[in-house]
C-alpha cells in the first residue's frame, strides 16, 4: 500500500511538478476554448443544411461528411493532418493542425446534436415567426435556433465535456497540454504521480460541468 501511495500520490512530487502541470492545464483550457466554438458553430451550420434541405446535393454531402468524421478515429485524423499534409506541400504548426483535426471531428458530432434540436422544434414555430414578417433567415436565428439549443443543451454540454477530454490526444504532436506536461514531468521524476495529478486536475476542471449536466438531464426527465 505504501508503494502504491508513493507511486501515485506522492505529495512531494505533486509539489514539484504542480507549476509545470498548471501551465499544461492552461493550455488545455484555451485549446478547448478555441476548438469547442469552432466545432459548435460548424456543426450548427451543417445541421441547418441537413434540416432545411434546400438542395438534395448539399444535404447528401453533409450526411456523408458527418458519417465519415464520426466514424474516423480522431487520433488518426490528427496524425494525418499534422504528419501527412506536409507531403502535399502544406506545412502546419502544432496548434493549427490540432484545431483543424478537432474542428473536422467535432463539427460532425455537434451537427447531429443540433439536428436533433432543430427537428424537435415544431414547424408551426417557423410559420408563426414568418407570419410576423420575419424572413426565413431571421426566423431561424431568432426563433427556431434558440429553442433548438434549449432543447439539446444537456447534449451540447456533454459533447463539450468530451471535447475537453479529447484534447489529451494533442500530446501526440507535442502540444504542451495537460497530459503532455504530465508525461514530460513523469520522465523527469521517474514517478507516475504527475499523471495521477493531471487526472485529478481534469477531475477538478470537469466535475462542475458534469454536475450541471446531471441537473439539466434531471430537469429534462421530469
Amino acid at each position: 500500500m505504501e508503494n502504491f501511495i508513493q507511486g501515485f500520490f506522492n505529495l512531494q512530487v505533486y509539489g514539484e511538478v504542480f507549476p509545470f502541470l498548471l501551465n499544461g492545464l492552461w493550455t488545455t483550457i484555451w485549446l478547448s476554448a478555441i476548438v469547442i466554438p469552432i466545432g459548435a458553430i460548424s456543426g450548427l451550420i451543417l445541421a441547418i443544411g441537413m434540416t432545411q434541405k434546400n438542395s438534395r446535393l448539399v444535404y447528401w454531402l453533409i450526411i456523408v461528411y458527418v458519417d465519415f468524421f464520426r466514424a474516423f478515429p480522431p487520433l488518426v485524423l490528427l496524425i494525418l493532418v499534422y504528419f501527412g499534409w506536409p507531403f502535399l506541400g502544406i506545412e502546419l504548426n502544432k496548434l493549427t493542425a490540432v484545431v483543424i483535426a478537432f474542428g473536422l471531428n467535432n463539427a460532425s458530432y455537434y451537427a447531429e446534436v443540433f439536428r436533433a434540436g432543430l427537428e424537435g422544434v415544431s414547424k408551426g414555430q417557423m410559420e408563426a415567426a414568418r407570419s410576423t414578417g420575419l424572413n426565413k433567415r431571421k426566423a431561424l436565428l431568432y426563433v427556431v435556433i434558440p429553442q433548438a439549443v434549449r432543447n439539446v443543451l444537456p447534449d451540447l454540454i456533454g459533447n463539450s465535456i468530451e471535447v475537453v477530454k479529447l484534447t489529451t490526444i494533442a500530446s501526440v504532436v507535442a502540444l504542451p497540454e495537460l497530459l503532455r506536461a504530465a508525461r514530460d514531468a513523469q520522465s523527469i521524476v521517474y514517478n507516475p504521480s504527475p499523471v495521477m495529478l493531471a487526472a485529478l486536475m481534469y477531475l477538478a476542471l470537469l466535475w462542475p460541468l458534469t454536475r450541471w449536466l446531471g441537473r439539466l438531464e434531471h430537469k429534462r426527465g421530469q
